[in-house]
C-alpha cells in the first residue's frame, strides 16, 4: 500500500503525520473510535505531527490520548498510509501522508487535553469506514477489520 513516488517537479512532498486507530472488541465485534475534526466536524482518526526524535507509534499513542482520552496498547508497526489535504489556519492547504497505528483501547478517560472540543463515537468497523471521507483510510479500516487477529502481539511486532 505504501508508495515512494516523487512528486512532480515544483510540488512539495507530503508532510508526514501519524494517526491512531483506536479499537476494542465488544462481544466479538470490532469497534473503532472516530473523532470529529475541530475545523470541519468530519469524522477522522486522532492524528497529528510527531515531535522531533519521537517514535512514530509513541506519537500516535500521544495523539490518541490528547484528542480522545485513549489509553491502550499501540502496535509498533504501522497499518498503512492515507493522504489528505490539511487546511492551515487562515492559509492554503498542504498535502499530508498519514501512517496509521492500531491502538487496542484499555481505558477511555473522561478528562483529557481536548475534551469538549470534539465529538467521540464508537462505530462498527464498516460504519467507521463509511463515515470517513478519505478513500484510502476507509480501505485501511476495512482491511484491519478483515484481518484474522487485529490485536498487537505481546512483543508489539
Amino acid at each position: 500500500m505504501e508508495t515512494n513516488h516523487l512528486p512532480p517537479f515544483g510540488e512539495q512532498r507530503p508532510r508526514e503525520q501519524v494517526a491512531a486507530l483506536p479499537w476494542k472488541n465488544v462481544r466479538g465485534r470490532l469497534k473503532v473510535m472516530l473523532i470529529t475534526s475541530r475545523g470541519t466536524g468530519r469524522w477522522v482518526l486522532p492524528k497529528g505531527w510527531m515531535n522531533a526524535g519521537e517514535d512514530p507509534s509513541a506519537a500516535a499513542a500521544r495523539e490518541a490520548h490528547e484528542e480522545a482520552g485513549i489509553v491502550g496498547d499501540v502496535a509498533k508497526a504501522g497499518l498503512g498510509f492515507y493522504t489528505y489535504d490539511k487546511r492551515l489556519d487562515g492559509g492554503p492547504s498542504i498535502r499530508c501522508r498519514v501512517r496509521v497505528y492500531p491502538v487496542r483501547v484499555t481505558r477511555q478517560l473522561k478528562i483529557f487535553k481536548e475534551a469538549g472540543e470534539r465529538l467521540l463515537q464508537w462505530f462498527d468497523a464498516e460504519e467507521a469506514a463509511d463515515a470517513v471521507k478519505e478513500v484510502e483510510l476507509a480501505a485501511l479500516i476495512r482491511a484491519f477489520a478483515e484481518s484474522s487477529n487485529p490485536a498487537p502481539r505481546p512483543d508489539n511486532t
